[in-house]
């Protein structure tokens, strides 16, 4: 889940805290396991919500959406953020049934014993158009730029402009009105992390990368423009142009040994070995 912050320097986790976040960022992982199984054309989105819910009520973690932020007049009512096609964060899950060509996107975190993870994954239903795989193989690809770069890089600009980059040499665009957040004690925490460069991250907003960092990073691709809109439910941002679009994201962490994805599959490789 996406929010925008006012920039200073970020909290650095020790071993023993990114240890201790790898273990919301497993039972995360199996939250959207659980979500890319039953994500089948026919169920209906507040199925899978109920599900991930149970899920973290069994294991005695907080969900971090639903009810965020509580001082808001319209909370977010469920545990998952569940957005289709045109649809690029914080759908409702609700009634709407999951169609046989459609882009599913699910985005879920949780807090366990203090500790923070968020991820969200992009699902392609059944038999998909073409454009639509490579828009979901493009947006993947630009997160797994981040997971490559952190380690090797000294500045967060450097990598995002590769991002970038690599989003638009494919004809598609990032969305700019959102960005990635730091991560740890709190869903929320500084810096923001944005999958773009522009005069205030190259002048202000920079951030530097070094061991002890954690971020969630969350490219958003859309296969037009980047501009989005938010609907009359307070939540669900659609592109303006009605196409499609793709949202990623992994909780990451910079360690001496590399980039750590504290919300990998447990059966998945978690660090990438920096340059």
């Amino acid at each position: 889940m996406l929010r925008k912050r006012t920039q200073s320097a970020p909290e650095l986790k020790s071993a023993r805290e990114i240890g201790l976040m790898r273990e919301a960022g497993k039972l995360v992982a199996r939250a959207l396991k659980i979500c890319r199984d039953m994500a089948k054309p026919g169920v209906k989105t507040i199925e899978i919500d109920r599900a991930v819910e149970e899920l973290f009520k069994k294991h005695g973690a907080t969900p971090l959406f639903k009810g965020y932020p509580a001082s808001a007049k319209n909370p977010f009512p469920a545990c998952t953020c569940i957005s289709i096609n045109e649809q690029v964060v914080h759908g409702i899950p609700g009634h709407r049934t999951i169609r046989d060509g459609d882009l599913v996107k699910l985005d879920t975190a949780c807090k366990l014993n203090g500790w923070c993870a968020d991820r969200a994954v992009t699902l392609a239903i059944g038999e998909v158009r073409p454009e639509r795989l490579r828009l979901l193989r493009v947006a993947e690809e630009v997160l797994q730029i981040a997971i490559d770069e952190m380690s090797k890089r000294k500045w967060w600009s450097e990598v995002a402009t590769k991002m970038q980059k690599h989003a638009e040499d494919a004809g598609f665009s990032v969305v700019t009105q959102y960005v990635g957040h730091g991560i740890g004690r709190q869903m929320h925490e500084n810096p923001q992390v944005p999958n773009f460069v522009n005069r205030e991250l190259r002048t202000k907003a920079d951030f530097r990368l070094e061991p002890g960092l954690t971020l969630a990073v969350e490219p958003m691709v859309n296969m037009g423009k980047p501009d989005v809109v938010t609907l009359s439910d307070h939540w669900t941002v659609v592109t303006k142009d009605g196409l499609p679009s793709v949202h990623v994201e992994h909780t990451l962490a910079i360690t001496d040994k590399g980039v750590y994805i504290v919300t990998a599959d447990e059966e998945e490789a978690v660090v990438e070995t920096g340059g």
